[in-house]
């Protein structure tokens, strides 16, 4: 099965998810959010890095539970908002 390529918008979202999830994360090593999600840490690394900008949800709602995010503020704060919008 081929994949369709990402849109801008979609790997831009995938951007904003790491940078929330990295900043989030603060001073906790990679390893240790990553095996309390139930993650290896190469996969937390993709995310972050925005090289898996579009993961599963439930990987999503792991790391958003083990970092004291809500859901909803995930999925407002990688929205992306129209120009000029803040």
């Amino acid at each position: 099965m081929v994949r369709t390529p990402l849109t801008p918008e979609e790997r831009e979202r995938g951007e904003r998810l790491g940078a929330l999830l990295r900043e989030a994360r603060g001073p906790r090593s990679m390893a240790e959010v990553a095996a309390a999600a139930g993650l290896s840490p190469e996969t937390l690394r993709k995310i972050e890095t925005g090289r898996a900008p579009t993961p599963a949800f439930f990987t999503v709602a792991a790391l958003a539970e083990v970092l004291g995010l809500s859901l909803n503020d995930v999925a407002l704060r990688c929205a992306l908002l129209p120009a000029g919008a803040v």
